[in-house]
């Protein structure tokens, strides 16, 4: 059964001292693109955690957010470089001597140059809080699975239900078709008395071969024997496959080939009005295909 790729779970584990909460969130993409984002303190889970993700998806724009709270941590600290205040003050000094600006330098004009203000550095407690990280992005992974085979069955409900629409109307057109040798005779013979002013005597043999001529240029039994098998292959991949998107958004760029085939070789405005409904089928289907992963 396929899955989406739109989703969204949380988690929250709670083991004193620690508070951990995960929040992720899917969307579409070509291809497994995942964002971490994790407190300063605990940037060196973002490999472990990124390997986590790949065992469970396989495609999608994932966006992770891990919320780890200590009790009777610290207020976080800040450090000044004083060094390359001064440095900055001085430069700025120099640049307004230079100039002959009005005003003074200020703080404002110290900070703007960044860095002279930075988080002091904190103690590394990744270790100790891991197995938590892990339990509860674990969790959460799970419902977000969960949440993605959930959507993948609606939409393979809807995907279905305009594969037997394709289905039907396929077979409209196979029984048309098999009417074309005397349309195209019929054809032959009303334009011909139409531009003799029906003066003109029709060789019946004569007009049976070139209407079995024209029927066998307006041939379209391969490409419906292909359409029907694509159209297989297709509900196969969707049964079989759960990360089947790229496959079927293939099969659907065959599909749309094959009648737009059918359309140009037959010339029966019926079939090119079941045609055209049924290639707007397949652009709905490419729409919901675009969220299977």
């Amino acid at each position: 059964m396929i899955d989406s790729m739109t989703a969204y779970a949380r988690s929250e584990i709670v083991r004193p001292p620690y508070v951990v909460r995960v929040e992720i969130r899917s969307f579409n993409s070509r291809h497994l693109d995942i964002a971490i984002h994790l407190p300063r303190n605990h940037m060196a889970l973002e490999s472990k955690l990124q390997a986590m993700v790949t065992e469970k998806l396989n495609r999608g724009r994932v966006e992770i957010r891990i919320q780890i709270d200590e009790e009777g941590s610290k207020t976080p600290a800040f450090t000044i470089n004083e060094p390359l205040a001064t440095s900055y003050y001085q430069a700025l000094l120099d640049l307004k001597h230079r100039l002959k600006l009005e005003g003074d330098v200020t703080l404002e004009h110290l900070m703007a140059m960044g860095d002279i203000i930075q988080p002091a550095d904190i103690n590394d407690n990744s270790e100790d809080c891991w197995e938590i990280i892990l339990a509860c992005l674990s969790s959460g992974l799970s419902d977000l699975v969960d949440m993605r085979r959930n959507e993948g069955e609606l939409l393979a409900v809807d995907i279905n239900d305009r594969l037997a629409f394709i289905e039907n109307n396929l077979s409209r057109i196979e029984n048309i078709s098999k009417r074309l040798l005397g349309y195209y005779q019929k054809r032959l013979t009303d334009r011909i008395r139409a531009l003799t002013d029906e003066q003109a005597v029709i060789d019946p043999d004569r007009m049976a071969r070139e209407a079995a001529l024209l029927a066998d240029r307006s041939d379209i039994s391969e490409e419906m024997v292909r359409a029907a098998s694509h159209l297989t292959h297709f509900r196969e991949l969707m049964a079989a496959e759960p990360s089947a998107g790229r496959k079927l958004n293939f099969l659907l760029q065959e599909l749309h080939r094959e009648f737009n085939t059918i359309g140009s070789k037959t010339e029966k405005a019926e079939v090119g009005h079941i045609v055209v409904d049924i290639k707007s089928e397949i652009e709905k289907i490419r729409e919901q295909v675009q969220n299977v992963e």
